[in-house]
């Protein structure tokens, strides 16, 4: 059975968090200390999908510091997740193109960070 299941894997996408931290020529605005980046990215299973965007985004020249994995668009439904069309479209075009897809990058200011260290 276990060769069947591997045998049936295919390219999903992937709902990922990625925190980045400073590097010159990274993009963000001047003051920011680091953002936020929310990415579709395609994968036969989540740890492709996290090593293809963390490998993309430093060709960028970011610095990812932490990747946060939300599922794939059935994991996200059926916990309950309301998914907007203009994220299916982003998803279904990462998939389609085998791609990593940046929907929305939040730049970072001192004194935006809301948690601290416990």
């Amino acid at each position: 059975m276990a060769k069947k299941e591997q045998g049936e894997r295919r390219q999903q996408v992937y709902t990922l968090l990625v925190e980045v931290g400073r590097k010159a020529g990274d993009g963000l605005p001047e003051g920011a200390t680091g953002g936020a980046l929310m990415v579709y990215a395609s994968g036969i299973d989540e740890a492709e999908a996290v090593r293809e965007t963390v490998a993309i985004l430093k060709q960028a020249d970011l610095a990812p510091l932490d990747v946060s994995g939300y599922g794939t668009l059935e994991e996200r439904l059926a916990e309950g997740h309301d998914i907007p069309d203009d994220e299916r479209e982003m998803m279904e075009r990462a998939l389609a193109e085998n791609a990593v897809i940046v929907a929305q990058m939040t730049p970072f200011f001192e004194g935006d960070e809301e948690r601290e260290d416990d």
